[in-house]
């Protein structure tokens, strides 16, 4: 059903974007595929982030908060000491995104309070210290070093260091969830907590695990956000967590846990980016550009919800067959 759904997907995706080439030819050059893979660069790697949370039964409305504050910190720290190396910055991004994610793990795990609850609050405390720390300014390119903003622009083998970046993620998260003991009690906690507890899986060691990796990659992606677009504030992605949502649900992951792939979340990032990329070329207003974004949204979770409630009606009638066999074969 997973793989059904994936070649859909990309069947979908591929539909979409031969209908605009014949709309406009120039989506469809190479260079022009290829910036819309740099541009969803960083949606491939948040919808990785947040689909980990999802297969918990967690959610992080927190990860653009996260990617602007970083982004921010980061700029400052440019700003103020052009001459540390580019190595220390990125590191430190990573770092103090983790950090960030570690504070949403800890109210969820420690006080077991409600994931959306802890999330929706620490995005508006994120979003407020940008404002403090940057005393309401903004960070621009020309506030900014070379090297600083150097990183996102470089290519290899024709690719740029974004889409490998991503590349790298990608690589990380499929080996984690599927060939990783950790991995694997991702799922199982989302399918079936009280299971998984039985099997001694302790969920608030795995939403330690979620939240902080999710945030790590939010810090990395802050720093290649404010990098690449030379410019830093306090809304910059704003909005930008239900983009992230959105494109885990599209690519099968549920939201009632237990149930997402790699194949899956990176397929829903790209029909977004090809969505976002491609409705301005043929001349739709930004107004559908929402309109046709809901109602994909919405027909994925339509789907999603039916897909699921299909296989719980599977599982009674055999249960009933396997029943009736073993009372038939006592009264015989």
């Amino acid at each position: 059903m997973t793989y059904r759904r994936e070649i859909l997907l990309a069947l979908i995706i591929l539909a979409l974007v031969v209908g605009v080439g014949l709309r406009a030819p120039a989506f469809v050059t190479p260079s022009s595929l290829l910036d819309v893979l740099t541009d969803t660069s960083c949606l491939f790697m948040l919808a990785l982030a947040e689909m980990a949370v999802l297969l918990t039964r967690g959610i992080d409305l927190s990860l653009a908060a996260n990617l602007a504050l970083t982004g921010m910190v980061v700029a400052l720290l440019n700003h103020a000491a052009p001459g540390v190396p580019m190595a220390a910055i990125v590191v430190l991004a990573i770092v103090f995104g983790a950090a960030l994610g570690l504070i949403n793990a800890l109210l969820i795990a420690g006080l077991d309070i409600p994931p959306i609850v802890v999330t929706l609050g620490t995005l508006a405390v994120y979003r407020g210290m940008i404002f403090v720390i940057a005393h309401g300014a903004w960070m621009t390119s020309k506030d900014m070093s070379p090297a600083f903003l150097a990183l996102p622009k470089a290519e290899f083998l024709g690719l740029s260091s974004l889409i490998w970046i991503a590349a790298l993620v990608s690589i990380a998260a499929w080996g984690f969830l599927n060939h990783t003991s950790a991995g694997r009690a991702l799922y199982a906690v989302g399918g079936n907590p009280l299971a998984a507890r039985y099997c001694g899986i302790d969920l608030a060691r795995q939403q330690l695990r979620v939240y902080t990796l999710g945030g790590a990659v939010a810090g990395l992606c802050g720093y290649l956000w404010v990098s690449r677009f030379g410019i830093a504030y306090s809304d910059i992605a704003l909005g930008y967590e239900l983009t992230v949502i959105a494109a885990c649900v599209i690519g099968g992951v549920s939201i009632a846990g237990g149930v997402g792939s790699v194949p899956g979340a990176l397929l829903g990032a790209l029909f977004l980016g090809v969505i976002v990329n491609a409705l301005p070329v043929i001349n739709v207003s930004p107004f559908w550009q929402m309109a046709i974004s809901g109602a994909v949204i919405l027909a994925a979770v339509i789907v999603n919800s039916r897909s699921e409630r299909q296989h719980g009606k599977l599982i009674l009638p055999e249960a009933r067959r396997k029943a009736a066999s073993v009372s038939g074969g006592v009264q015989s």
